[in-house]
């Protein structure tokens, strides 16, 4: 729960009133002849009466396409409803509809490169490239896959897939070579997109010879993006390969040309985290997508036409495809590509100042260790113009909001967000007309039934529990690819409980009406058969400067469970018995005696996933001597063995 007496942010009466959500549900209750006098009213419209809502988003929102007389055909079952059964709409059409000089990209590479594509080059680059799909063959249910960095390229490429009805996934090229196969491997794609090199940390990491390798196991076409000056000498290597612009050169711009598919086309493929098994293919829809995500830009982040939105992300993240979807509500992307330490902790700032952005989107890992660096914004920048910092990809700790607002920005409208790949957007995140509570998320998203049950499927209004969500929505996945039965997708999604969405965060409603996620619930400690979450742990940690970096566990020991903390310390800084003592008192008093760790023990790195979060249940399976069943989606597999051999956990 929040520990502040007062709100970190409040909107003033001008903008609650002139904010977009305030337009829409003004615009709604005038609509359906209903009163919605307040949020809380018009979310609770908004769960009660999806297909009303929906509806009013398709139309608010301008959506181009045939939305038919039928928003929802609701079958009484979350895994047997079905939004606008009879629409027809192009993902890329919604994308795509500004036309002329202004920029709809700006890039930037580190310090190493910089690029600009206006919405008519961005038009004309995907213009040529469906040419050249079909020309290969590609059409509908046809999956095009990429290894790529943040670049230009890249979107264009996605845009062009989801414009002749096939269906994108992609991952970053740090991934290694057994981590794309595992991915990949499984959709078998017609088309293989990939780049020379990449930038990172100022260092040029050449990929060449995975990409050898990869084409040797997928035996598919590679195109190769020139990114670092090498696309020509790469694609020579391959079995009939192209560069980027090869593969364009016999195609004049021409009109673009839009396959209108169901609203429940497949539009892409994302993966899980595969830190538990081969990753899940996780199929969105085309129409879910783009709603929900317009849904999101528009009113839950305030994004207007002309406006600069910027997310911190790989095209490895579902971030990278929210992102995109900016492009649907006129905005320009700011893309990033390579460290945000590269080549210092300035550097997202700098682009910030200088490209105007509005809304700055990143990990909450990132703002921490932007804290530890001492970094200062608020005294060396210039960020007049900058509304809102987005945050997603963990919990954002209490002392994290006190940085932002003390050492960003203090006027921002920082949103805390949590969903995740499972549905490419957001079960809970920030609301402009809201205030802003230190370490809560502002509450749920519209047209989302969220809730939050205890081990018995029953309502808490108090006290934690599995977030849940009790209606079908949108962005729901259409399945899992290779699931034809759907007992994957069942099983991962709807056991726990009978017709409730449950995808395993631990949360807990706020007297303010918002919500904290505690962490992953299968990573829940039970010291005692009390559940614990690792959040609240990782939160006092915050409070300890010496402390970088934390992975909490629960031990089986002694027919019971122990909880043992593994930290990592700044340089030059031990562990002795002093640092042992204040760590449990700190997390004692702010969290609570069960959760003062029975072990706390040192280590030199700390595991994490490619997207930057810490892999509890890796660290957790290695200390009680069970195999790790996915090393390829770990940013350092290698931090593991440190967990194998520490004689302290035998005692």
């Amino acid at each position: 729960m929040s520990e502040s007496a007062q709100p970190h942010f409040t909107p003033d009466v001008h903008a609650r009133t002139e904010a977009e959500m305030t337009r829409f549900r003004d615009w709604c209750s005038s609509r359906y002849a209903t009163s919605l006098p307040d949020h809380e009213r018009f979310h609770a419209w908004s769960v009660r009466d999806r297909g009303a809502f929906w509806s009013a988003v398709w139309d608010y929102c301008g959506v181009t396409g045939e939305k038919g007389d039928l928003p929802l055909l609701d079958a009484g079952h979350i895994l047997e409803d079905r939004f606008f059964p009879r629409a027809r709409l192009n993902f890329a059409e919604n994308l795509l509809m500004k036309r002329g000089a202004e920029n709809a990209l700006i890039f930037r590479g580190e310090d190493k490169a910089e690029s600009r594509w206006s919405w008519d080059h961005l038009r004309s680059t995907v213009s040529r490239l469906q040419q050249a799909f079909r020309a290969l063959g590609l059409g509908e249910g046809d999956r095009i896959a990429a290894m790529l960095p943040n670049v230009p390229e890249a979107v264009a490429c996605m845009l062009a897939a989801a414009s002749i009805g096939a269906i994108w996934s992609s991952c970053s090229p740090d991934f290694g070579e057994q981590g794309v196969i595992d991915r990949f491997g499984q959709i078998e794609p017609k088309l293989f997109l990939a780049c020379d090199s990449y930038w990172y940390n100022g260092k040029r990491i050449d990929v060449g010879n995975k990409v050898r390798a990869l084409q040797a196991r997928l035996a598919v076409p590679f195109v190769i993006v020139d990114y670092c000056g090498g696309a020509a000498d790469l694609a020579s290597t391959l079995i009939d390969g192209k560069t980027f612009d090869d593969l364009m050169a016999a195609y004049p711009v021409r009109e673009l040309a839009f396959e209108r598919l169901p609203f429940s086309h497949p539009l892409m493929i994302l993966f899980s985290s595969g830190t538990t098994g081969i990753p899940k293919c996780i199929v969105h829809s085309a129409g879910g997508t783009l709603l929900q995500h317009l849904k999101e830009h528009r009113f839950h982040c305030g994004l207007h036409e002309g406006e600069r939105l910027f997310y911190y992300t790989t095209c490895g993240w579902m971030m990278w495809n929210w992102l995109v979807s900016g492009l649907a509500s006129g905005a320009t992307l700011c893309l990033y590509d390579g460290s945000p330490f590269a080549p210092d902790c300035t550097v997202l700032w700098d682009y910030a100042q200088e490209e105007t952005i509005s809304i700055f989107g990143t990990s909450a890992k990132y703002l921490d260790a932007l804290a530890k660096a001492g970094a200062k914004p608020a005294e060396t920048h210039g960020l007049a113009g900058l509304r809102s910092v987005l945050s997603t990809g963990s919990p954002l700790s209490p002392e994290t909001f006190d940085y932002v607002y003390r050492d960003i920005k203090a006027t921002v409208h920082l949103a805390s967000m949590s969903g995740g790949t499972d549905i490419v957007s957001c079960f809970v995140l920030g609301n402009p007309v809201r205030s802003v509570w230190s370490g809560e998320i502002q509450g749920p998203g519209l047209g989302m039934a969220v809730d939050v049950f205890d081990d018995h499927g029953h309502p808490l209004a108090q006290g934690k529990g599995e977030l849940v969500c009790a209606s079908a929505f949108p962005s729901m996945p259409i399945g899992f690819w290779n699931d034809p039965d759907g007992t994957r997708f069942r099983s991962t999604y709807f056991e726990r409980f009978e017709n409730r969405w449950c995808h395993g965060d631990f949360a807990e409603w706020t007297a303010h009406g918002g919500i904290v996620i505690h962490g992953r619930s299968d990573a829940t400690l039970n010291p005692g058969g009390v559940r614990i979450g690792t959040a609240e742990i990782y939160n006092q940690l915050e409070r300890i400067s010496e402390i970088e970096g934390a992975v909490c566990i629960g031990q089986e020991w002694d027919n019971d469970v122990r909880v043992v903390l593994f930290v990592k310390l700044r340089d030059g800084v031990v562990l002795d018995e002093a640092l042992k003592q204040r760590i449990r008192l700190q997390i004692r008093a702010g969290a609570s005696p069960r959760h003062v760790p029975a072990k706390v023990l040192s280590v030199a790195e700390i595991p994490m996933t490619k997207t930057g979060k810490v892999v509890e249940i890796a660290v957790r399976d290695v200390v009680h001597g069970r195999a790790v069943k996915n090393m390829e989606a770990l940013a350092n597999p290698q931090a593991l063995e440190l967990f194998a051999r520490l004689p302290e956990l035998s005692i």
